[in-house]
């Protein structure tokens, strides 16, 4: 089976599109392909990485 691919774009690509390409990811990883990006991209914010 092919897997769609599913890009979610913020701005800076520092929190909302991770946590939209995260959420995904994990319900459904195993029918997308998920990426993110920014059209003026930063660093990830540190507390998006907290578990």
């Amino acid at each position: 089976m092919n897997k769609k691919k599913v890009l979610f774009i913020c701005t800076q690509n520092s929190a909302r599109s991770q946590m939209a390409e995260g959420l995904l990811r994990s319900m459904y990883g195993h029918r997308y392909e998920v990426f993110s990006a920014g059209t003026n991209p930063f660093r990830v914010n540190p507390l998006l990485l907290q578990p």
